[in-house]
């Protein structure tokens, strides 16, 4: 009949923007999608809005709602829900006693200050993202600084971060909150999911694509419930959603790539490096307007002052030199070495040599031009570049039997090639090397400052190891090597036409003779001040820059996004800007931005977008993820698809109300908490009668909480907890479950066996586990923790034999049933004691008489281990209630 009506009517695309049918937008009016507007609470006999809702609804069915839960039930779920771990007997015992007519409302509010809900609420955000340790994929590599972002997370949910700013910090805290360096860790938000290593390396067209499709679906799935990507080949077939929409996403996230990023924890510390670095950048700039900007000439002029006159240069006294390979070197008159013959596909050069200065402070390489080099060199290279790979300087004493090889406090040149200075030939990496491109065929010097001043005694001889690994292409042609022993920090290098200026006096300086001077000034006093500062910590996250397997990975300008015809990469179409959904009538559908916009400006335009109080399905979204959480289901049983292949509110006006309650009071996720625990429908029992199981097997009307088993990460905690293990120590660096050795290819291999469970770490909160993508946990596994491969925004639920299997045989639960009798046994000397208390550290209460003394029998027959090991495995341990 539909399909009928719909030829009737011309068989319109609902796809199209805007089609009208009788006057009606068929398209955009889906639930999700209308505008969003407080419902007004039904009136009932209750006085809570969400009862008033749930009992709307049962009135109409013919349905009454189930009595509440006892105490002991309601503090187990309550805790459960906000923490993820179980009470212990004394909190049960507690709440149980405590007769205050406002005992529970104090309970809430004691659950939802204590850290403990972070780390759950947490988890539930880090599955709904993909988030995990490791790429995923073939090549499924460790991420070493990933955790920062959980660690985000956690506090962020801790301190009830308001929502629309936990969404702008996680697309775009560089953008809104520069200020505050310490949220860097927020944008591993954008890191968070797979990254194929081999693809990046092999197919980096079609790589960049699907990356790209990765940050777009878990983008929108997370904030917005929509299946953006659906619309990836085509328009997608569902909802209104076109393929330049899409695209026009995937335009936002075009100038970024996953990495790890640097930053700094300390505002004041993240404030310094901003200033220093902003110099340097107008020095390699030659920012005249910035570099003579009254407090930079203070700097110079002090600089100056403190190091007035010349630094004289000695040529060290050559004795010997020889290349190691096969280049053919020969001294000219001036005491420089000439490098000829053969170009080496390698080559180290070893110079000794004596001085007569009676101390050492640093060491000058003057790398020369000649006539017989390619076009003049001072490199043997075609363009006359060279690549001087390692500088190392050792001291031989009289009678010693060896070489000291010497420290180097800094290393300073006249010019740098971008990408290749100085300092990379003291690094350790052969990979890298100073260059000097593109200033190819004039003279050019570097100073190797020594860490401490050398005294020179007789008899004292020089080495001089300079390494070239770059062949055949970046030799060096020519040098000279003399030394000083000038104070160091007069020894500095400084471009040829910077000294002579320095030679003149103030006033006769040209305004470019000064910003020449100004900018090789106070480059060296920024590097040095960039020095001084604390090393930065990183988080895996994404960015214009980040540093991976590939090396530092630079995007700028952002790639052209173009729309690609049927998805393929080599069938390009129109050009895409940035933009969202144009389904979303209230807010613009492509963003406005400068030409020249910086990256990070297409970023904020999303954050904003997502978080604008117009938008429908961020609210929606968010509202029915925390009602999923509580109750096991969402009011849409598809948390991250609100379209039409998606699930239908059964509540809609409730989560419309949720939803406003959430954006108008401030985007607080804890008062939502604290609104649906209050609320009756929340305390109900979970007990099914069969009239209420034939009418609502599903529970559906929720006439009845239903009964939810502790997930993987809550079960092993409470094993832990029962075990009297659980460390509760917060944040930092994940802890490995599993022994690891090198594999085939770049996956290791992970061993879940092998682990030492009474290891530093090994007891810490299952939040703060290393999640390995591709070689799951065999304990997590098996009670359905999901493949982060995929967003998870649901777990799935399993009961099966092999379940049962692990939880008795796996060798976590083995070792901490153990270690629970041995707790039992150190709090009772009588078995019926010591069974009495294991009851009450797993199931809450005391045994009945006869558990009692079934478990007391199984204990004397097979040992208190096996009556531990019996509890962690029944369905009143397993299950909430």
């Amino acid at each position: 009949d539909l399909l009928t009506r719909w030829v009737q009517q011309g068989a319109p695309d609902p796809r199209t923007l805007p089609p009208r049918l009788d006057g009606a937008e068929i398209a955009a009016d889906w639930w999700s999608l209308r505008p969003l507007a407080r419902p007004a609470v039904p009136v009932t006999d209750v006085i809570h809005p969400i009862d008033a809702f749930i009992q709307d609804r049962l009135v109409r069915e013919g349905l009454q709602p189930s009595p509440a839960a006892d105490r002991r039930t309601l503090i187990r779920r309550l805790t459960m829900d906000l923490h993820g771990l179980l009470p212990t007997p004394e909190e049960t015992e507690a709440f149980v006693r405590d007769t205050s007519p406002t005992a529970f409302e104090d309970l809430v509010e004691r659950s939802l200050e204590s850290p403990r809900y972070g780390e759950r609420w947490a988890r539930h955000w880090l599955d709904t993202i993909h988030f995990a340790d490791s790429h995923g994929f073939e090549h499924d590599v460790f991420r070493q600084h990933a955790w920062r972002y959980r660690d985000y997370v956690i506090a962020s949910f801790n301190r009830d971060t308001p929502w629309p700013r936990f969404i702008r910090e996680q697309i775009a805290a560089d953008v809104f909150y520069a200020d505050d360096p310490a949220l860097m860790p927020a944008l591993g938000f954008l890191g968070a999911g797979t990254y194929d290593h081999s693809a990046a390396t092999t197919a980096p067209k079609s790589f960049e694509n699907l990356d790209r499709d990765d940050l777009v679906t878990q983008t929108m799935a997370a904030f917005v419930s929509t299946t953006a990507n659906c619309a990836r080949c085509h328009a997608h077939k569902f909802d209104p959603i076109t393929q330049e929409d899409y695209y026009a996403l995937q335009a936002v996230f075009a100038g970024i790539g996953k990495g790890d990023i640097a930053f700094d924890a300390d505002r004041e510390v993240g404030s310094l490096r901003q200033r220093w670095q902003t110099l340097k950048t107008a020095c390699e700039r030659l920012d005249s307007d910035l570099l003579l900007a009254d407090d930079n000439q203070r700097l110079v002029a002090a600089w100056e002052q403190e190091r007035g006159g010349d630094v004289a240069w000695r040529p060290l006294e050559i004795e010997t030199f020889v290349s190691l390979d096969a280049a053919q070197l020969r001294r000219l008159d001036d005491g420089s070495i000439l490098s000829s013959g053969p170009l080496p596909e390698k080559e180290t050069t070893a110079v000794t040599a004596a001085t007569t200065l009676p101390l050492v402070t640093a060491i000058r390489l003057d790398i020369l031009p000649d006539d017989s080099l390619p076009q003049r060199g001072p490199g043997r290279a075609e363009n006359g570049n060279l690549h001087l790979n390692e500088m190392e300087i050792r001291v031989y004493r009289p009678g010693a039997a060896a070489g000291a090889r010497l420290a180097i406090r800094d290393a300073t040149a006249d010019f740098d090639q971008e990408g290749w200075t100085i300092r990379h030939a003291l690094d350790g990496d052969l990979g890298t090397a100073w260059g000097i491109h593109p200033e190819e065929g004039q003279p050019h010097y570097a100073v190797f400052e020594l860490e401490t001043p050398l005294a020179v005694e007789p008899g004292m001889r020089l080495h001089v190891l300079m390494r070239q690994i770059h062949g055949r292409s970046h030799l060096i042609g020519r040098f000279r090597l003399s030394a000083t022993d000038a104070p160091a920090e007069l020894t500095i290098a400084l471009p040829f036409g910077a000294q002579e200026t320095r030679a003149l006096p103030a006033h006769e300086r040209s305004r470019q003779q000064q910003t020449v001077l100004s900018g090789a000034i106070l480059r060296h006093i920024a590097e040095a001040e960039l020095r001084r500062l604390p090393a930065q910590e990183k988080v895996y996250a994404a960015a214009s820059v980040t540093e991976n397997e590939r090396g530092v990975v630079r995007i700028d300008p952002p790639r052209e996004i173009r729309v690609l015809r049927r998805g393929d990469v080599d069938q390009p179409g129109d050009v895409v800007p940035p933009g969202a959904l144009a389904m979303i009538r209230a807010l613009p559908a492509r963003f406005e931005l400068p030409a020249g916009h910086a990256e990070s400006a297409r970023r904020g335009a999303l954050a904003d977008w997502l978080a604008a109080p117009e938008n429908p399905l961020t609210w929606r979204s968010i509202a029915n993820r925390v009602w999923h959480y509580h109750f096991g289901r969402g009011l849409c049983d598809t948390p991250s698809d609100f379209g039409r292949m998606g699930g239908v509110p059964t509540h809609p006006e409730l989560l419309d109300y949720l939803a406003c309650e959430l954006r108008d009071g401030g985007g607080s996720l804890k008062q939502l908490h604290r609104l649906i625990c209050t609320s009756h429908t929340w305390q109900q029992s979970s007990a099914c009668a069969p009239e209420l199981a034939a009418r609502d097997p599903e529970n559906r009307l929720l006439a009845r909480m239903s009964r939810q088993r502790l997930d993987a990460d809550s079960y092993r905690d409470a094993v832990l907890a029962a075990s009297g293990r659980l460390d509760l120590t917060m944040g930092g660096p994940g802890i490995p479950h599993f022994t690891s050795r090198p594999g085939a290819q770049l996956t290791p291999i992970l061993d879940y066996r092998a682990f030492d469970w009474d290891s530093p770490g090994a007891t810490r909160r299952s939040i703060y586990r290393v999640v390995w993508r591709g070689i799951p946990d065999p304990l997590f596994e098996a009670l359905d923790f999901p493949d982060l491969g995929l967003l998870a925004p649901t777990r799935g639920f399993s009961a099966s034999p092999l379940q049962s299997l692990t939880l008795l045989n796996n060798v976590f639960v083995l070792h901490h049933a153990r270690h629970m009798a041995h707790r039992a046994r150190n709090t009772a000397d009588a078995l019926d004691a010591q069974v009495r208390q294991v009851v009450a550290w797993t199931w809450q209460r005391s045994p009945t008489q006869e558990e009692a003394e079934r478990l007391e029998t199984l204990g004397r027959r097979h040992g208190l281990e096996s009556v531990c090991r019996l509890l962690l495995s029944t369905n009143e341990f397993l299950f909430v209630d």
